[in-house]
């Protein structure tokens, strides 16, 4: 607590006691304005994550400048900088309402399957309207309406045909479908439903459950909980297996994870449980994989064991446990994430007065790492090797210039700050944040994996929790499948029903080459599980 005088001692003490009376209370004033500032940026922090915008994009239409130095291409003065750009804003605008794109409509259903109905005048009628022998029919006039069906059930009654050998005791049944689960209702398309309702809709089980009980079924969420795990554990793990050792074939992957809660489970109360998600790197167009991995907990040994087979370079958000797994192998080189470099800035820059973006550090840090991912995005399309020299020539001095920038700034922001923790991020994370200026192949962000784990995150808003172990192990394997058939373009429930109906007549196959003809990106798979073209890439 700060001492109080009165003005009689203050008159009694002399210039030099004054003086250094003065020093500490200046000092105790800056700390003080120091923590407010602290306090009203974590208030406005809390503020917009509430009620204000998630996007963390500035205006491109002024970008940072750079200017070459000695041969060497820098960034602009702070003063020049802030002169040359416009006010900080979100890009997050109303767009005018566009016209209607000419042959929309036909573009839009082209693809969806036709069932003609028609509509004719009777004989009768046409005689009664036009006289005997008093019309000729001309060319039908056509209009087009979509037609949905709602949930319709219906019990498939299979017969099958039983014969015995008049000679001996041989029996043969007829070629009939093999069952899901013996004794049991479920079928692949009723379970595909569930499994597309929830895993891909964010449905959860109890009002699955309401909506079946509205047409008259009585199927409880246990009962379809209990289906779940059971055909994943049996049928949908083999395809996942294999998706797993297919990952392993890939260069560059990517990785991010999310807290779950797991109700039983015989763990210390409050305890986090977490989804894993691993993917192939986002420059991979072709056969991309997602995969799901529940864990406990979010120690080193998970990801140590899921990539244990693999060598390469993984990409990651800055996660510790990645770079000690480093650490440990040769083979295995994580990548930094520049999307969470920036967020730090972009807190900061929120909770600031519009009339201070302008001038702030924040402001021009997300402007110097704006302008890598400007030069980033014009070798997207490009090749690895395209992309690499782009970035070894173009984008290096820039990322350079930036983390030298950093170094000298950083003392110059108060600690605990926004800012302070963003700076502090980036050269912490500049090795890592360095990899992707090596390898073509190397994304510059973990954005991928974010969005692939984005399916989870909303469902789990809406089921809130998972009940057991075998049911979140369960829910892993479904989200992997189902997110992996979205990247390769085809339809979650077709693809459920399909998998379902197949993998159950290959159970007493020897090996399991059939795997390979059933995997999301197989030309084996039939048409109706492809998701349709859109027409500009007929």
């Amino acid at each position: 607590m700060a001492m109080e005088y009165t003005e009689e001692q203050l008159n009694n003490f002399d210039k030099a006691t004054l003086v250094q009376l003065f020093l500490v209370q200046q000092s105790q004033l800056q700390d003080i304005d120091q923590k407010l500032q602290l306090l009203l940026e974590q208030v406005a922090v809390l503020n917009n994550n509430r009620f204000g915008k998630s996007s963390e994009k500035l205006d491109t239409e002024n970008q940072i400048c750079f200017m070459e130095v000695d041969g060497n291409i820098v960034f602009f003065n702070e003063a020049e900088a802030v002169a040359s750009l416009n006010e900080y804003a979100d890009e997050d605008e109303t767009k005018p309402r566009g016209r209607k794109t000419k042959g929309k409509r036909e573009k839009d259903i082209r693809g969806l399957p036709v069932n003609p109905v028609e509509h004719k005048m009777s004989e009768e009628e046409l005689i009664a309207e036009f006289g005997e022998d008093g019309w000729y029919e001309l060319e039908d006039e056509i209009y087009r309406r979509y037609s949905f069906t709602t949930m319709k059930v219906e019990i498939e009654e299979h017969h099958v045909g039983v014969y015995k050998s008049k000679k001996d005791n041989h029996f043969k049944k007829a070629e009939h479908p093999a069952y899901l689960l013996r004794n049991s209702l479920v079928s692949p398309s009723l379970l595909a439903g569930v499994w597309n309702a929830k895993y891909v809709n964010a449905v959860p089980l109890y009002r699955q459950e309401r909506e079946f009980a509205r047409y008259g079924l009585e199927i409880s969420r246990r009962e379809m909980a209990h289906w779940t795990i059971l055909c994943t554990e049996r049928y949908l793990s083999l395809i996942y297996d294999c998706m797993h050792k297919k990952l392993y074939e890939y260069h560059v992957l990517q990785a991010d994870e999310t807290p779950v809660r797991v109700t039983k489970e015989n763990r210390t109360e409050g305890s986090k449980h977490f989804m894993w998600v691993y993917r192939t790197g986002k420059m991979y167009e072709d056969r991309p994989i997602i995969l799901y991995d529940y864990q406990p907990s979010r120690n080193l040994s998970h990801p140590k064991k899921f990539l244990k087979d693999f060598r390469g370079i993984c990409v990651t958000d800055g996660y510790q446990v990645y770079h000690t797994l480093e650490a440990e192998r040769e083979d295995l080189t994580i990548a930094g994430c520049w999307a969470h470099s920036r967020r730090y800035f972009d807190e900061a820059l929120k909770a600031l007065p519009k009339a201070r973006r302008n001038d702030s550090l924040a402001y021009l840090a997300l402007k110097q790492i704006q302008a890598i991912y400007r030069e980033e995005k014009k070798f997207a399309e490009e090749s690895a090797a395209k992309r690499l020299k782009h970035r070894q020539v173009i984008i290096k001095p820039m990322v350079d210039g930036y983390f030298a920038w950093v170094k000298e700034n950083l003392p110059k922001v108060p600690a605990k700050g926004k800012t302070h923790k963003g700076l502090s991020y980036c050269i912490n994370q500049e090795k890592y944040l360095r990899v992707f200026l090596e390898d073509g192949e190397v994304p510059i962000d973990n954005n991928a994996a974010e969005q692939s784990i984005r399916g989870f995150c909303i469902g789990k808003k809406n089921w809130v929790m998972i009940d057991t172990i075998a049911g979140a192990e369960s829910s892993a394997i479904i989200y992997s499948i189902a997110e992996t058939a979205k990247a390769n373009n085809l339809k979650p429930y077709d693809y459920f029903e399909y998998l379902l109906s197949e993998i159950p007549n290959h159970m007493d196959d020897k090996d399991l080459n059939f795997l390979e003809d059933l995997l999301p990106w197989s030309e084996k798979l039939p048409d109706h599980c492809r998701k349709p073209k859109p027409a500009s890439k007929r």
